[in-house]
């Protein structure tokens, strides 16, 4: 037996070999994620908002406030739905915050989670970007335990949803939800499921919602 039939041998051996493993790779990217289902609220007049945000954007921490008592104002009437957006491009910290908020929401603190994250935001962003918060931070994970500890969770529980692929996933599910809508910036608002363009002011808000709940009125 020759030297070069072994050496052709022995490449089609390896090619066979390769072949076989691709074909019994299987991919992570598969159907059986869920985006986030973070929402609150009564609804009774059948409104829903939708708000796309990254809890490291600017302007999402800008209209935060405005948001919050858009929701408190309406909550009888409305619910409102806050999906996950980070703009990872742009944002270093923005995923870990995504994170932060869905590995509390598994302890059924997903809003006071937000709104410290919020918070936060506004304190970096009012301080000219020179405060020291999770925004900053080279290691977020040490802001998140102290809000995560300030909430009263389980600190264990936390850290092990916060590493977790499961939250990873429902991330990246709500991103490729957005994704599909078109959206490219934060904060996005969709009231009924179209797309909308407050101000950053309840009055604003109010002018929208005011029509959708009139509308569900004269066609109900």
């Amino acid at each position: 037996m020759s030297k070069q039939f072994l050496i052709v041998l022995a490449v089609i051996v390896v090619v066979f070999i390769g072949v076989f493993a691709l074909g019994s790779h299987k991919p992570n990217n598969t159907n059986s994620n869920t985006p986030s289902h973070n929402v609150i609220g009564e609804g009774q007049d059948g409104v829903t908002l939708v708000e796309y945000g990254d809890f490291q954007c600017p302007y999402c921490g800008e209209y935060y406030a405005t948001v919050k008592q858009v929701q408190q104002q309406y909550n009888t009437q409305m619910v409102f739905q806050f999906v996950n957006f980070p703009l990872t491009s742009i944002h270093q910290n923005a995923f870990a915050g995504a994170r932060a908020a869905e590995a509390a929401a598994q302890q059924g603190q997903f809003w006071p989670m937000h709104d410290l994250l919020y918070q936060q935001n506004q304190v970096y962003y009012d301080s000219n970007e020179t405060a020291s918060t999770w925004i900053n931070s080279t290691n977020p994970i040490t802001y998140f335990d102290q809000y995560a500890k300030q909430l009263g969770l389980n600190l264990t529980e936390f850290n092990s949803a916060y590493s977790s692929n499961a939250v990873d996933n429902t991330i990246n599910s709500d991103m490729n939800k957005g994704n599909k809508l078109g959206v490219n910036a934060t904060p996005t608002f969709y009231l009924d499921g179209k797309q909308i363009m407050p101000t950053n002011s309840v009055s604003s808000f109010e002018t929208y919602i005011n029509a959708a709940i009139a509308s569900k009125t004269h066609s109900s």
